[in-house]
């Protein structure tokens, strides 16, 4: 086996024996991304000189006995973690040059354990976007279909992960943007409650909902990645201090007796039914696992799209307001005068997608219009979050689809908006709610395109989700599926 097919614990245990390196492990992945990436378009930097530093000085610690869950592991991070002297995007122009003075928290964690830095993760531009089409850049494709989306918006994140051009990856989460790319990519996808991982150095979308999860090939990964990253900042003032569990230790505990939630309002007419038949096989898997099953109701569900696109656009309105030509990034040549420098500065930096939803929030921020939509939304999800409250009153996990279909074409929903906001409607609530979720690996479509399965925890339940996605991932094969490219 290439060492670039391995996970992290797989290779930490070479590593730790002495059977490889890490500058071979990573020498190996950069092949890989010279061999794919040109099909697969996951990576907007490839970092090798770094990386075969980095990986040297992994060598010299585990040699020293210094060694770590990660130290040596290539890794990849999603173009929206700052990383100190490495260009960092966001996949807009108007950062296309912009190279940051400080390291995002959750990198410098990353870091500290040793963990290989090979380069930098194609992105929707600013995290907006639900398949990866919106950097400007251009689009990310499936690894197991190369005319299909990878979903997003770290759809560069899932490619690169399942395409195994690195060991692991990290994105960030603000309607569904890990969960939905991993289950379009046949990856393990977690996003964890809010404030459970610092945000510090990760360029903002909406404040109020982005999250940094993992996305990795099995459960034990995310695990492992979990622990990493986890954890109280006083840099990030939304950060909770709460301990952190080691998350990997109770993965192996049973799931008999787990109660399980089913909201009637996930299980909807006009669901994919290759989705509907993995998500009925799943349920028949946790049974004979022991779990116990129970309907529920979320019933402010069908509110989750319209509070999301007002609550995050507002947010976004607010925190790109930055990006004028003064401080940073792009500034447009030859303006007269400051107003059309500004103008003509954000014209050209940023794209159609962001333009959009910058416009959107700005409205629903206007003077008259602030109590009819911002708050109104915050009220309502307010109802969101209660409603998973109650429910966490009667089960420890609910089970839903991770998205609508499997992946769809490249450019099919570009020329309608809607159809593509759509396609979070059943991860959203989960960030409104600001709570934990994770997309596991569940099955495959007649076409043969990965489906995911998502479990919700309540907040700061890590643990449970995972102990349950694991169960199901050594019940079922669906992990060990590897896209062919």
């Amino acid at each position: 086996m290439e060492l670039f097919e391995l996970t992290i614990h797989e290779l930490h245990d070479r590593l730790k024996k002495r059977e490889v390196s890490s500058v071979e492990a990573t020498m190996s992945c950069l092949a890989r991304i010279e061999a794919v990436d040109p099909r697969v378009n996951a990576f907007l930097t490839v970092t090798p000189e770094e990386a075969l530093a980095a990986a040297a000085a992994a060598d010299r610690r585990i040699a020293a006995g210094e060694m770590d869950l990660l130290t040596g592991i290539p890794v990849a991070l999603k173009d929206i973690f700052l990383t100190r002297g490495i260009r960092t995007t966001c996949a807009s122009r108007i950062l296309e040059n912009f190279i940051p003075p400080y390291d995002a928290t959750s990198w410098l964690k990353l870091k500290e354990r040793g963990a290989v830095l090979v380069g930098k993760l194609n992105q929707d531009e600013f995290a907006m976007g639900s398949s990866c089409e919106s950097s400007a850049f251009g689009p990310t494709r499936n690894p197991w279909d190369l005319e299909r989306i990878p979903g997003g918006s770290s759809g560069g994140s899932a490619a690169a992960t399942a395409a195994r051009e690195a060991t692991a990856t990290l994105g960030t989460d603000t309607g569904g943007s890990i969960r939905q790319p991993a289950s379009h990519c046949g990856c393990v996808g977690l996003k964890p409650t809010y404030g459970r991982v610092s945000r510090y150095g990760v360029i903002a979308y909406a404040s109020s909902l982005d999250q940094v999860g993992p996305i990795t090939r099995d459960v034990t990964d995310s695990a492992v990645m979990l622990n990493a990253v986890s954890g109280y900042d006083p840099k990030d003032s939304t950060s909770v201090n709460l301990p952190v569990s080691d998350y990997r230790a109770g993965l192996d505990r049973d799931v008999k007796g787990l109660r399980i939630g089913l909201p009637r309002e996930y299980f909807i007419e006009g669901l994919d039914p290759d989705v509907k038949k993995t998500l009925d096989d799943a349920i028949a898997v946790y049974t004979a696992l022991g779990a116990e099953f129970r309907e529920l109701s979320l019933p402010h569900t069908d509110y989750a799209v319209a509070s999301y696109y007002l609550i995050a656009t507002a947010e976004a309105s607010s925190n790109l307001a930055r990006y004028d030509g003064v401080r940073f990034g792009h500034r447009a040549a030859g303006a007269k005068g400051l107003q059309e420098m500004f103008a003509r500065t954000r014209d050209e930096g940023f794209g159609p997608e962001v333009k959009r939803r910058i416009m959107l929030g700005t409205y629903a921020l206007s003077s008259g219009y602030y109590d009819a939509y911002y708050l109104k939304a915050q009220k309502v999800r307010t109802l969101i979050m209660l409603d998973f409250v109650r429910a966490f009153d009667a089960v420890d996990v609910i089970l839903t689809p991770v998205a609508p279909t499997p992946a769809f074409r490249i450019g099919e929903k570009t020329s309608d908006p809607l159809q593509m906001y759509l396609s979070d409607i059943f991860t959203i609530p989960v960030n409104l709610a600001g709570t934990c979720g994770i997309s596991v690996p569940a099955g495959l479509s007649d076409s043969g395109l990965p489906i995911g399965l998502q479990l919700v925890g309540r907040p700061f339940g890590e643990e449970t989700i995972l102990r349950a996605a694991y169960a199901f991932e050594q019940a079922t094969e669906w992990h060990k599926r590897k896209a062919e490219i």
